[in-house]
């Protein structure tokens, strides 16, 4: 693992095994966004004044999208909740316990809901906010040149914006009735032919309600 000159990666066993688990079954575009997510999420942290456990947001940041891997997803659940199950069974399995192992469930389960993650803990909020960062330019400006280069310098992008789309269509088109009611379903409707993403209101009307 690198560190910047500015944001540490934490130098524990247990982050250090999570990043090997990582490094060994994602590809570079995941491994390096994950990496991304941890730091800006930590610089995002440092800007707002928030204390945070690096280790616990170090986890959130290098499990949340293994979920869009093939052989860590699921047929039927959320990539999402792949993500966040996959971290608490690396977690239980070292031992951790409590509160912790909900976290970073959170953290991971909720990174692609906006308007929720912001309300939680710390480590929920910037798992959210280093993805936004990366993915969305949200908050872009909030941190420095200096900064960002830095992290760009250490963890490449390389071809971001179309192979991250890509990739999230991959993990995601052989369970398209999981995008329904998120930002995925945007993913969907481009790459996937023939979705036609279900309308919430023809739900509500199609009920077996009377009315």
């Amino acid at each position: 693992m690198t560190a910047t000159s500015h944001i540490a990666i934490p130098d524990s066993r247990l982050a250090r095994e999570a990043n090997e688990l990582i490094r060994s079954v994602e590809p570079d575009l995941l491994y390096n966004h994950s990496l991304r997510v941890y730091a800006f999420g930590a610089l995002q942290g440092r800007r707002r004044g928030i204390g945070y456990d690096p280790e616990l947001l170090f986890i959130g940041a290098m499990f949340h999208d293994i979920g869009l891997v093939e052989g860590h997803r699921s047929a039927d659940d959320r990539f999402e909740v792949d993500g966040a199950n996959a971290a608490r069974e690396f977690l239980a399995g070292h031992g951790v316990t409590g509160e912790a192992l909900r976290i970073v469930w959170d953290a991971i389960a909720l990174h692609t809901t906006p308007g929720i993650p912001e309300h939680k803990e710390p480590e929920v909020a910037l798992v959210t906010a280093g993805v936004e960062l990366d993915v969305l330019g949200f908050g872009y400006d909030d941190i420095s040149p200096e900064d960002r280069d830095a992290v760009l310098a250490a963890y490449p992008r390389v071809d971001f914006k179309e192979s991250i789309i890509q990739a999230f269509a991959d993990g995601m088109a052989h369970r398209p009735e999981t995008a329904f009611g998120t930002v995925n379903a945007d993913v969907l409707a481009e790459k996937l032919p023939g979705y036609e993403p279900p309308n919430f209101c023809a739900i509500i009307r199609g009920s077996k309600h009377a009315n």
